[in-house]
């Protein structure tokens, strides 16, 4: 099952090198060799909202009551995976491993009358070329470096984690935002090492995505800026793997300008995840300059180009009981240090609580049930908190 789950992650949202992906539907096509493969997840969710009288937290993550004042809802959604469907593409030329990787990622309800309307994601169109001895190249749409392993590691990936929001959205935010920065999806050109007894090391310039300021003022935020594009991103990470788990380090830069100011934004992070028989652990942190909180750059500096400081992390634990089923409790924190000129409503900390059990029905169908608790502090200690029950069902192929 491990095997699988790999696999259509890889595969369908969070693929590091297609040449590494196990195999799904595996389709001969001459000197191609086509992996078909992908998931649907569908979650019931049942929410429930604080907004302790109408508080706004700016760069809060915790659901709030809706236009009419309701504080429950309920919604058929995907979780933090989307559904996908995703085509590999393997073949051995001139002593090179050549691979392509295309996916989409449709939803699967819709929130209009007919249910015809929904989001669909196009996360990945990449090609990757090399040959163990040497290493290997990618280059195209796809996950970004820094914080992928955070993201990889989540165990609310097979589920829902926290942004549990209406139906028809593409998915919800898992650990993103409490306890990791999103590694987004980048155009990007980057070299990975040959396997050096258990080291790996991956290095690659990246397409600098926009930094929305989400309707952010001077007081509270970045107003806007934008990643500079004269000037690419930086990722890079370096990973040991050994029998029992596994480590990592990876950062991030990219410069941000707008009108007449520019700074750097800059994250760094580390990581480790162990398995001792039945028993998953997980800890991660991260450091940020600039880099801001939830998806890079936001909130990373207010308008006149003064950086913020950021950090946070997670800690997660599983256990497998005879049954097959995995049982994990996660907590989570990510902390934003405010300016003196910020306002109270500014975010302080968002953090969230995870207690999940997920069973494999079959090798490839996996029942899960999660709850997850958010809260959202500001500056002025002003809280907002939602909490949600999730019940479904990931099915890979």
């Amino acid at each position: 099952m491990n095997k699988k789950i790999s696999a259509a992650v890889a595969s369908a949202a969070l693929v590091l090198g297609s040449t590494a992906a196990n195999a799904g539907i595996i389709i001969p096509a001459g000197e191609w060799t086509l992996d078909v493969n992908g998931n649907v997840n569908v979650y019931a969710t049942f929410q429930d909202f604080d907004d302790a009288n109408g508080t706004t937290v700016t760069g809060g993550v915790a659901g709030t009551e809706d236009t009419r004042g309701e504080s429950s809802n309920q919604s058929i959604n995907t979780g933090l995976l989307p559904a996908w469907l995703g085509f590999t593409g393997t073949t051995r030329q001139n002593d090179l491993d050549v691979s392509f990787t295309i996916s989409m990622q449709p939803s699967v309800s819709g929130n209009v009358t007919t249910g015809d309307q929904s989001t669909t994601l196009w996360r990945q169109a990449f090609l990757t070329f090399g040959d163990k001895s040497w290493g290997s190249v990618k280059m195209g749409k796809d996950l970004g470096i820094f914080a992928g392993q955070a993201i990889l590691n989540d165990m609310t990936l097979l589920g829902v984690g926290g942004a549990y929001g209406n139906s028809g959205t593409a998915t919800t935010l898992g650990g993103i935002g409490t306890g990791y920065i999103y590694p987004a999806w980048k155009g990007q050109i980057a070299y990975t090492t040959p396997n050096f007894n258990g080291f790996t090391a991956t290095i690659g310039v990246t397409n600098p995505n926009q930094v929305s300021g989400n309707g952010a003022t001077s007081s509270t935020g970045d107003a806007g800026l934008t990643l500079y594009q004269d000037r690419f991103g930086v990722e890079g990470q370096v990973q040991y793997a050994f029998d029992s788990g596994k480590v990592w380090v990876s950062g991030a830069s990219y410069n941000v300008s707008d009108a007449a100011l520019e700074y750097d934004a800059e994250a760094i992070d580390i990581g480790a995840n162990l398995n001792f028989g039945n028993i998953g652990l997980t800890a991660y942190y991260y450091s940020g300059d600039g880099a801001g909180t939830t998806t890079f750059g936001f909130l990373g500096a207010d308008a006149a180009g003064i950086t913020r400081d950021s950090d946070g992390g997670y800690v997660q634990a599983t256990y497998v009981i005879p049954s097959g089923t995995k049982l994990g409790v996660a907590y989570g924190v990510s902390q934003l240090d405010a300016l003196t000129t910020d306002s109270a409503g500014l975010l302080d900390e968002n953090k969230r609580w995870t207690v999940g059990a997920y069973h494999p029905l079959t090798k490839h169908l996996n029942l899960v049930a999660e709850y997850n608790a958010v809260e959202s502090t500001a500056q002025g200690n002003a809280e907002i908190e939602s909490s949600a029950l999730s019940l479904g069902a990931i099915l890979f192929f």
